[in-house]
Order: structure tokens, then sequence, then C-alpha cells
């Protein structure tokens, strides 16, 4: 599994400490917050891949914060894994309620912890797994970083990679320019809209070898999107 950018919200410094050296262990890197405050200023810098989210924190509690995250049209794509004390059926399923991807109860295991972020992130954030993909004949492998269409190699740069990546974990959904700015270069990476055209026509000049570039698609004002089926006016 590719490493995941983690943001750990968490005051008990014994218990962030641990968390953070689970996630180090594991591949990812932790990124740590002591209260929601920190955690809202941590995420106006940077935009994790996942939240470890506790959910007895001062101040606001971490059910709240869950709830506004998922309500923010920046955060709510970003999975969410609640850490609690309690274990109470009524109290998981508030933390569901509001938007939370899965529970990890106190005390827990290193290794029930791994398994749960490897199963969140292969099922919120595709594109952070190392899975081979395979749709119509175009394989791309993350771990090689190697991509072949009927198997003819298709050299792609870093970018273009990252894109097909994006598209093939993402399929027969409409991307603008702004999200696939926002998750192929980052949020927080300012680039021109007109820059994913540039990349777009490169990707698409690289599928023909294999005649995967009407997989490509143009959706006249909206964005782009990645389908098996062809639809004439695209």
């Amino acid at each position: 599994m590719a490493a995941a950018n983690i943001l750990v919200v968490e005051d008990e410094p014994a218990i962030q400490e641990l968390l953070a050296l689970n996630i180090k262990q594991a591949g990812h890197h932790a990124i740590r917050a002591t209260s929601v405050e920190h955690a809202q200023m941590l995420l106006r810098e940077t935009m994790p891949d996942l939240i470890l989210l506790d959910w007895m924190l001062p101040g606001m509690s971490g059910i709240e914060f869950a709830r506004r995250l998922k309500s923010d049209s920046l955060t709510k794509e970003v999975p969410i894994i609640m850490l609690t004390a309690r274990g109470d059926e009524f109290d998981k399923v508030r933390g569901l309620e509001v938007g939370a991807d899965d529970y990890v109860t106190k005390p827990f295991s290193p290794r029930e912890l791994n398994a749960r972020i490897k199963a969140v992130l292969r099922r919120r954030a595709p594109q952070m797994t190392d899975d081979p993909i395979e749709i119509a004949g175009l394989h791309l492998d993350p771990t090689t970083h190697r991509v072949t269409g009927h198997n003819v190699h298709i050299p792609l740069g870093p970018t273009e990679f990252k894109l097909l990546h994006f598209f093939m974990t993402n399929p027969e959904r409409v991307h603008s320019r702004t999200q696939l700015l926002d998750k192929v270069w980052g949020d927080r990476v300012f680039v021109e809209d007109r820059t994913v055209d540039v990349h777009i026509r490169r990707l698409r000049n690289a599928l023909v070898a294999s005649k995967h570039e009407e997989m490509i698609q143009t959706v006249r004002g909206s964005g782009y999107r990645f389908s098996v089926h062809t639809e004439p006016g695209l």
C-alpha cells in the first residue's frame, strides 16, 4: 500500500505516540494534533488521506468535529476512523451516522488498527493502494509504475501515471478540472486549470499505442471521465 498521510487527533500524549508509531511501522506518515483547533490549523496546510479521530477531546468533541468535517466541501471526502473507549452500540452507531467510516475501541491492537486503516483506504481512497488494476485490457501496476495495454508497454511521465491511476480507480465518474487538480496535484499546489488539459492530451497520446485513448473522455462543460463506454459527441 502506498504511504498515506494520516492525521491523528488525540489529546493523550502516550496514546498519540503509540498511534504515530503504529502508523509509521505500517509505512504511512503521521500528522499529529492534540485538539480540534490544532487539527483545523493543520488541515489548512495539508489535506490528509485519512483522519484518526478521538471521541473525547478538549473543547469540541470528536463526534462534533466529524460532523463538521463531513459538512465541509473541502473535507467531506476524507475518510474518518473514530477512536473511542466507548464500546456501547449506541455510541458506535452515532459515530457512523455523522459520517465516520469505521471505529476502533480502546484498548486496540496495532494489527487491528492497521487492518482497519488499510480497509478504509482501499474502500475510500483506492488510488492510495498498491493493488494492480486492469480495465478492458489496460493494466496499471502502482508498485512497478508500469502500464501496459493489450501487452503493449505504455511509457508515462509521473503526472500522467498519477492521472491514469486516479481515473482507473474512479471509473465512469465525471471529474471537473478542479477536482482533478485536488486529487492528482494536491489542493495546496497552485496550478492553472488548463494544465490538466495538457496532461490529459499527453495521456491520450500515450494510450494511442494500445488503442485505449478513447477511454479518456471529455464531458463538455463538466470535465473528464474514464469510461469503457464510448459515447458520440463527447
